[in-house]
């Protein structure tokens, strides 16, 4: 796979997740947080067991052969690192606004290389800050934050931007060993699946008449941002590392304002306008600088 092929599916992935927040926020109008991700993360389970069957199935074995330890380690590892940063997300939705949630995720783009220094002490390349600078502040532009109230679902929004953060580095880790993305995204998806219906057994009620009324939601997020997205996320990451990966994330942000304007007819200012420049320049700054070094060097 190509460099210029990873930031497609980064492009695709994020557009997707982008879109994503709406139906995460009102497909909790009769059901709790934990049931709505236990059915939407199993919707995103079935949605790859074909594509597994006809694309992957026979390079299985060659690849988890490699170090099948280290593989259902790294696997298990990503998936709860989604479970949480997924719980975390989807619970703070019920004590904050989609714009507090969008802006307070987007903490993960200076997270990621923070994390990355410190836990393996890899050098970042310098256009990550600048980028990291302004795609914070394109957030806060893109979701009016500063008409906003800090509240208690915007501290579970930053504790599952730690979350996110490491599913991104592992994620990097995983896929640069083992060539197996939607084996990984069957996992993953399992082990959220599983962790989230555990919880609603414990603390909510389970009426299928109510997961029903909730299926337009559920399917989407389902199918497109449990299942495929999060699988071009690991098809973009076996070219683009984890720190420039998190910043291309972030337009996610953008996705959601620009969806909720042809959509929802909302209107955009031009503070959300200016958020949108910020992080588009900073997501090109991070990918067009070390690239004009490289062929500076060849």
């Amino acid at each position: 796979m190509s460099k210029s092929t990873s930031i497609f599916s980064a492009l695709i992935c994020t557009l997707i997740w982008g879109t994503t927040f709406i139906a995460q926020d009102t497909g909790m109008k009769v059901i709790g947080p934990y049931v709505f991700n236990g059915v939407r993360f199993f919707v995103g389970f079935l949605t790859l067991i074909p594509f597994y069957f006809l694309l992957e199935k026979k390079n299985t074995y060659k690849e988890v052969s490699k170090d099948q330890k280290k593989f259902i380690y790294l696997s298990i590892l990503i998936g709860l690192f989604l479970f949480l940063g997924t719980l975390f997300q989807q619970v703070a939705l019920l004590y904050t606004d989609v714009a507090n949630a969008a802006f307070f995720t987007i903490f993960y783009v200076p997270m990621v290389p923070i994390i990355v220094f410190f836990l393996f002490k890899k050098n970042i390349h310098w256009s990550v800050w600048p980028s990291v600078i302004l795609c914070v502040m394109g957030g806060y532009l893109l979701t009016n934050f500063h008409d906003a109230t800090v509240r208690l679902g915007d501290t579970l929004v930053i504790l599952g931007a730690i979350f996110w953060s490491l599913h991104i580095i592992f994620i990097g880790k995983i896929i640069k060993e083992f060539n197996a993305p939607i084996l990984i995204g069957l996992i993953q998806t399992i082990i959220v699946s599983l962790c989230s219906i555990i919880l609603a057994i414990a603390f909510e009620d389970i009426i299928i008449k109510n997961i029903l009324e909730q299926k337009i939601q559920i399917l989407y997020a389902g199918i497109l941002s449990g299942g495929i997205a999060f699988v071009l996320q690991i098809y973009a990451q076996k070219n683009i590392s984890p720190a420039p990966a998190a910043i291309i994330f972030s337009l996610e942000g953008v996705f959601a304002t620009i969806a909720a304007w042809i959509i929802l007819s909302q209107i955009l200012n031009i503070n959300n306008i200016l958020g949108c420049v910020f992080i588009l320049v900073g997501v090109l700054f991070s990918q067009l600088l070390p690239e004009m070094k490289l062929s500076k060097n060849k």
